[in-house]
């Protein structure tokens, strides 16, 4: 994906060297050391720049993003995207229920990846799969994936500083009890399998969940959560420790009365933008299915 990036150089910054500049910016060692290896990748005032070359007050820096390449064994395939927000550096994708994101052995042509590899080839357009949020094939809801190396970057540094914030929707069965709270209990991979989760205080890594309840009806609680760490499964395995496990959860609750998937939607999405700083806020509808168990009697009943 090729994309130019503009910079205005101010008083604050001159003197810096291009290099110190960009990693004021975000911009990791790796992105810089990729970046100069790409023709004519640094301009300023049009001219052609080293990384170790210094800025004046008034130039303008270009940063010429380059890449060619597309993922490797990520084939294209036609699938149906939501396509919430797009711009030079990013996609935020509605994702259904049912799609992993990632290609895997069982899943090598159905993914998100594959989809998106798709969308962009019919633009001609080069892509590089780079998903800064990843939900289970069964969640639905908001995902955001870079387009270049650079948002890439930044969009994980800022999740790992917990800059963006993620709100999930869930259905439990029952009126849930606190209506709100904090989950503070460990996560360890549990003994014997690869996939499942258990909390673990003796051995797991930090996991925090806070909750409160939206709504009550037909027998079931509709819950608001925020994260504040993102473990594999930490919304499914916290719920259920509360005493609440999600219905629907094939892997921890296999209540499948209402609906065939787990409960959970991944409903907003809040970051600054990776390039610009703007107050980036994404939100996605509750889907029909969970929709269903709080308004009406399931089919699958």
């Amino acid at each position: 994906m090729n994309r130019t990036i503009s910079y205005d150089i101010d008083s604050h910054s001159e003197g810096l060297r291009v290099e110190q500049f960009l990693r004021r910016k975000g911009y990791s060692a790796q992105n810089l050391s990729t970046i100069k290896r790409m023709p004519e990748s640094i301009l300023v005032n049009g001219v052609h720049y080293y990384m170790k070359q210094t800025l004046k007050a008034g130039d303008r820096l270009l940063v010429r993003i380059q890449e060619t390449e597309s993922s490797r064994n990520i084939p294209p395939v036609c699938a149906p995207l939501s396509v919430v927000y797009e711009d030079e550096d990013l996609i935020v994708i509605n994702k259904p229920a049912g799609m992993p994101i990632h290609p895997s052995l069982n899943n090598y042509t159905n993914s998100l990846a594959n989809a998106l590899a798709w969308y962009y080839q019919q633009q001609g357009k080069p892509f590089i799969f780079r998903c800064c949020n990843r939900l289970d094939r069964d969640t639905s809801g908001l995902t955001v994936v870079a387009k270049h190396l650079v948002s890439g970057n930044i969009l994980s540094t800022m999740t790992k500083k917990k800059e963006v914030r993620r709100e999930y929707l869930a259905v439990v069965r029952g009126h849930i009890v606190p209506e709100s709270g904090t989950i503070s209990a460990p996560l360890a991979r549990k003994g014997g399998t690869i996939i499942e989760r258990v909390v673990d205080f003796d051995r797991g890594e930090p996991a925090v969940t806070h909750y409160h309840l939206i709504q009550e009806a037909n027998g079931h609680s509709l819950v608001a959560l925020q994260l504040e760490t993102g473990r594999t499964h930490q919304i499914r395995i916290h719920l259920k420790h509360l005493g609440f496990p999600l219905v629907g959860d094939y892997l921890y609750n296999p209540d499948m009365e209402y609906i065939s998937r787990q409960a959970l939607h991944s409903f907003r999405l809040s970051f600054p933008h990776p390039i610009t700083g703007e107050a980036m806020d994404f939100t996605a509808p509750l889907p029909e299915d969970m929709r269903n168990i709080l308004t009406e009697r399931s089919s699958l009943r």
